[in-house]
């Protein structure tokens, strides 16, 4: 198989805490699929396009995880499984919500959505009222424990931790930081990694005053000059950050020394300095209506494709888009995907569908977008920010570049038992910025390749960047 029948680009990061998403893109594709059909019901289009394939729905993989899981621990208990929160997010984040309906919805399975510090310890069980507590799957990471811990003290949920009974497992945690990806690009450690797992991680190194190897082997002296010296090419973001708070990225934002300030203060936690991926690699052009001017035109958007996997596989993917970073807690929407069927290149089938939108009446676009919007509505579409943004054409993927992301996953999840392994051995201790109190709780329940969900975030291009690059 040709490189050109799979994917171009890196994963920016990974996310093996307590990654999301998983049915923000079931609820996308039901929107994006009628609001489709909506838009080209008298007007003929010649492509194949499937918006049903079970990997645009990670959720049905992640909910038989837990039902899994839960059979394993429960043993005829008939224990509930709990989706635990921070409490603020209770009634903003909707796919918890959905999450426990669809657990309730399996015969024998009883779910519940709650705050940490609404479980009890009753007749030496984690229970909630009274009814034990089998599985939990927490919703926040180990860092976000131990601070409610030490207002709440969440003793039921640290012995729940201890007894296996939480997915993510904590012990994931420790190599759930972006620094990881120095082992993965330094010379002296990436032997120990998959050769595609190497070949997709941008060359990244945690941002201190230091010496090292730069991007093309070269030595650097002084990291944080050669990074003013090199801002344009570079990105700066938390090793434990999320939602985009706190990354800055060359030519995007300009100021080199306010970046670098940021990145040295205290304010988000040590930063690691990354290669920055070309921006028109992992760039669509999107169709995008003006209510102002009342038309509709291209706009060139940042995509980023995060793929949802365990250890049985891949489950799915979540699309989304926006500016730089384009994750949802920074303004960011998120993108129908669809399996291209016709016999055309993605190329050649996305510049068609953009053409075939943008001469649509502009009263069929509103018609649609007013769809849109109503079953948004109606599903409580929205996330910390309020109503979430849907881009209006898919994105389109085949089914032998699904094939390749499969493979991927599999040698990053094959990877991270690698750190693992490297972490329990004590040969992260001088990369891992940790605390002891939360190493404690990592160490309380190895992960080991247990049930888990692990995500990479992608940028990449399936095909629709200018056909004439090279990257």
């Amino acid at each position: 198989m040709k490189d050109k029948e799979l994917f171009w680009g890196h994963h920016s990061e990974w996310n093996l805490g307590s990654p999301g998403g998983w049915d923000y893109q079931r609820m996308t594709q039901e929107i994006g699929k009628v609001v489709f059909e909506q838009l080209f019901k008298t007007f003929h289009l010649d492509i194949q396009l499937d918006f049903d394939h079970p990997m645009l729905f990670p959720v049905y993989g992640f909910v038989n995880l837990l039902k899994e899981e839960y059979k394993k621990i429960d043993k005829g208990q008939k224990g509930l499984i709990a989706v635990v929160a921070e409490e603020e997010t209770l009634e903003d984040v909707v796919e918890n919500k959905n999450l426990m309906h669809h657990l309730n919805a399996i015969d024998g399975i009883s779910s519940i959505l709650i705050a940490p510090h609404q479980l009890e310890i009753h007749k030496s069980q984690v229970s909630f009222q009274g009814q034990p507590v089998s599985l939990i799957f927490m919703d926040f990471n180990t860092d976000v424990l131990l601070k409610l811990h030490r207002k709440h003290n969440l003793t039921p949920l640290l012995q729940a931790v201890s007894e296996n009974r939480v997915i993510n497992p904590r012990g994931t945690e420790p190599i759930n930081v972006k620094s990881m990806f120095e082992l993965i690009t330094h010379p002296e450690s990436s032997h120990n990694f998959h050769a595609e797992t190497i070949k997709r991680t941008p060359w990244t190194r945690q941002f201190y005053s230091r010496s090292t190897e730069g991007p093309k082997g070269e030595n650097i002296s002084d990291l944080i000059e050669w990074t003013r010296s090199n801002w344009d090419n570079l990105v700066l973001k938390p090793e434990r950050g999320y939602s985009g708070m706190g990354v800055r990225v060359g030519g995007v934002n300009p100021n080199a020394d306010e970046s670098i300030q940021l990145a040295l203060s205290d304010k988000h936690g040590a930063y690691i300095v990354q290669e920055k991926i070309p921006l028109p690699l992992w760039a669509e052009i999107i169709p995008q209506y003006d209510e102002q001017n009342q038309l509709i035109q291209p706009v060139c958007y940042q995509t980023d494709f995060r793929c949802l996997f365990s250890g049985n596989g891949l489950m799915g993917f979540l699309g989304r888009y926006g500016n730089v970073p384009t994750n949802v807690g920074s303004g960011g929407g998120v993108q129908p995907l669809a399996v291209l069927r016709s016999q055309m290149s993605i190329y050649d089938a996305t510049a068609r569908l953009n053409e075939a939108i943008l001469s649509l009446p502009v009263d069929i676009i509103c018609e649609a977008l007013t769809r849109q919007k109503n079953m948004a509505i109606e599903r409580h579409f929205t996330y910390l920010l309020g109503p979430i943004k849907i881009a209006l054409r898919p994105r389109l993927i085949t089914e032998k570049q699904m094939i390749a992301l499969s493979d991927y996953c599999s040698h990053i999840w094959a990877d991270c038992l690698t750190l693992e392994k490297m972490f329990l051995a004590g040969q992260l201790d001088h990369i891992i910025k940790i605390e002891p109190e939360e190493l404690d709780i990592a160490r309380s329940q190895p992960w080991g390749g247990s049930s888990a969900i692990l995500a990479s975030d992608g940028i990449f291009s399936f095909g629709a960047h200018e056909a004439d690059h090279e990257y």
